[in-house]
């Protein structure tokens, strides 16, 4: 194990800055391979010879969409939690944990019977961060840390 890596709670809020979508509740997630993102995909386009896809992420509790634009990068057979694999499309994009920003995979997913729109996996959590499962938001800036489990 690599020391002096950043240490991150079982959720925390996350940035995904080209996508404009900040301060993003998260669950930490090493059971899952691949992060993931609710979303609702509108289109998808060419553009300069690359696969784009237009996808919209809702926040119900602000009654606010947010329409979001990335190179789509593959598809992929995601099994989630109950077991069955979904082809789901998967973007590249810049990933903010706290101060360590670096290019993700985020499978895109209808998350909204989920508690969190954002799942992040441990393709991201790799030899960038240790997760502590027994507390929350120790690399969310202006939330003070929490102990303890999932309510």
């Amino acid at each position: 194990m690599r020391k002096n890596l950043p240490v991150v709670g079982w959720r925390e809020l996350v940035h995904l800055p080209e996508l404009g979508l900040h301060a993003l509740p998260a669950k930490i997630d090493t059971g899952a391979r691949t992060s993931s993102l609710h979303a609702t995909v509108i289109d998808e386009y060419e553009r300069d010879g690359e696969q784009y896809v237009r996808f919209a992420v809702d926040f119900s509790e602000q009654q606010v969409r947010q329409v979001c634009e990335a190179v789509h990068v593959d598809w992929r057979g995601i099994t989630s939690s109950n077991g069955k694999t979904q082809r789901r499309r998967i973007v590249k994009t810049p990933l903010k944990i706290g101060s360590v920003e670096f290019r993700a995979e985020i499978s895109l997913a209808d998350r909204s019977d989920m508690k969190f729109p954002m799942l992040i996996g441990r393709s991201s959590l790799r030899r960038r961060f240790v997760v502590d499962s027994g507390h929350s938001w120790l690399q969310t800036s202006g939330r003070k840390p929490v102990e303890g489990h999932i309510p």
